[in-house]
């Protein structure tokens, strides 16, 4: 249960910041991205020692290939993130007034392999800094992680929305920022990076 109520309340501290820096009115504007990799940093180092600290359901599922979760864990986290991720943007509304959202409309094809390429690289980050062997006690796996989804949400932001993260595009579309009829963009894009990322450490991480 600790697990749970842990990565529900990082997601929602997490989608929270996205909301709120990318909603009008107010918004953080090109700084938007500083605030949301920090968030991220910030709530990875709040609880990363009571459930790891996933807070994203693709990132669950790349720890789970790589075998440091249990099967039967795996549903409960991603349930907890995608609620806690839902309430974030129903907070995010509430809190700016219940604004009229325009959303995105992003070009398919760039959108799947951005979101694929860069959920592969923060799972990938977040395997080889906080699960591996080699890095285990590490004081700098927070600050990787969220410079990960900074860099990413600069790089194709503009291309896919920068979600990287099926629980963050589920408290998006709770926003009115994504159509429903888009998320499933995102929940393949981002499952089949998490999966990749899982997969290719199993098969290179030397000694592991």
């Amino acid at each position: 249960m600790k697990n749970a109520v842990n990565e529900a309340l990082g997601t929602f501290l997490f989608v929270l910041t996205i909301g709120m820096c990318v909603v009008a009115p107010g918004g953080a504007g090109a700084m938007a991205p500083l605030a949301i990799g920090s968030a991220l940093m910030v709530v990875v180092y709040a609880g990363g020692h009571i459930s790891g600290g996933h807070y994203n359901p693709a990132v669950t599922l790349a720890v789970f290939i790589r075998g440091k979760i249990e099967a039967a864990d795996v549903p409960v986290y991603m349930l907890a993130q995608v609620l806690g991720a839902a309430l974030a943007g129903a907070t995010t509304l509430y809190l700016k007034g219940n604004p009229e959202v325009a959303a995105i409309s992003p070009e398919v094809g760039p959108a799947l392999l951005a979101e694929f390429i860069f959920t592969f690289a923060l799972a990938w980050v977040v395997l080889n800094s906080a699960t591996h062997k080699a890095t285990s006690g590490n004081s700098f796996y927070g600050l990787a992680i969220g410079f990960t989804v900074l860099i990413g949400a600069y790089a194709v932001g503009g291309v896919s929305g920068g979600a990287f993260n099926p629980a963050v595009a589920v408290g998006i579309t709770t926003m009115g920022v994504v159509k429903v009829a888009n998320l499933w963009l995102y929940l393949a894009a981002d499952l089949a990076g998490g999966a990749a990322a899982g997969l290719l450490f199993n098969a290179i991480a030397d000694g592991d």
